[in-house]
């Protein structure tokens, strides 16, 4: 029987990051996931209102997981970013009661829901090591990677009760995945190092020095790809990628690939892209 999960792909794989949306779908139809579509859904506000305005922040992450709740269903995402946002915010109301039925209030009167704190966010991550279990991952592995591979998990999810059952200053959760999927993991030093994704456009300088470092770090390790387990520091470390080595004066230069679209490759979806990766990662990676 298909595990059903409620699915909220965040602000950027609809848009900036389609090649995330691409992926999923196929990726979980191979793992018997079913994703339930929360149509209403809105954005998180990607810690970007919450610098004005936390409570509306708030309230709109409530409104998205009072809609998964309304299914009965937990919300997977595919963004570090919004993992750990929803997780902020189901601590927030799990810590002060009042807080929450004052942002609930808001929500009940604009959306005629509210949010009781039974619906829980899972990141892809989390949900394929713990739920899924990594041995059902490998017996799907068609393609294996046969590549170095640098995890990037970033900060927004790194904290105890938003990593799962990882370990929130040294993860090992997407090297294990590396590894099942037929890759092997490298180890560098900043891979939980925040890219500044929500000051993008307005410390741009520093956001690309953050996104240098993050990169050079990894090609100097050894690795030929890096993969993101978030979709807006993917923007960053891909699309920025030159800025970024311009700014810093650093080697940037790295085929970056969200966990999504690495574990449909290696279930053997998009074969024609998985080896175009191959030929890039070869030209310039590592």
């Amino acid at each position: 029987m298909a595990i059903k999960m409620a699915y909220y792909p965040g602000n950027a794989a609809r848009a900036a990051s389609s090649e995330v949306e691409d992926c999923i779908q196929p990726l979980c139809k191979t793992l018997d996931i079913q994703l339930i579509e929360l149509p209403r859904a809105s954005s998180d506000g990607g810690n970007i209102i919450k610098q004005s305005s936390p409570k509306l922040q708030h309230a709109l992450v409530a409104r998205n997981l009072a809609l998964a709740e309304s299914k009965g269903l937990d919300i997977l995402t595919t963004c570090a970013t919004s993992h750990g946002i929803m997780c902020d915010t189901i601590d927030e109301f799990n810590e002060d009661r009042s807080f929450a039925n004052h942002v609930n209030n808001i929500v009940a009167r604009t959306s005629g829901i509210e949010y009781t704190g039974e619906s829980q966010s899972r990141h892809l991550l989390h949900f394929l090591v713990e739920e899924i279990g990594l041995d059902k991952v490998r017996d799907a592995v068609i393609n294996p990677l046969r590549l170095n591979v640098a995890a990037y998990y970033g900060s927004t999810m790194q904290r105890s009760g938003a990593c799962g059952d990882d370990d929130p200053f040294m993860p090992t959760y997407m090297e294990q995945l590396i590894t099942a999927l037929g890759g092997t993991p490298v180890d560098y030093e900043l891979k939980c190092q925040s890219v500044g994704a929500p000051s993008l456009l307005t410390i741009n300088k520093p956001v690309m020095k953050m996104t240098a470092a993050v990169l050079s770090d990894a090609k100097s390790s050894g690795a030929d790809i890096l993969v993101s387990a978030c979709t807006i520091s993917h923007s960053n470390l891909d699309s920025y990628q030159s800025k970024a080595g311009k700014v810093a004066r650093k080697d940037t230069t790295m085929p970056v690939l969200h966990l999504a679209e690495i574990v449909a490759f290696a279930f053997g979806h998009y074969p024609d892209r998985f080896a175009q990766l191959r030929t890039r990662a070869l030209v310039i990676g590592g």
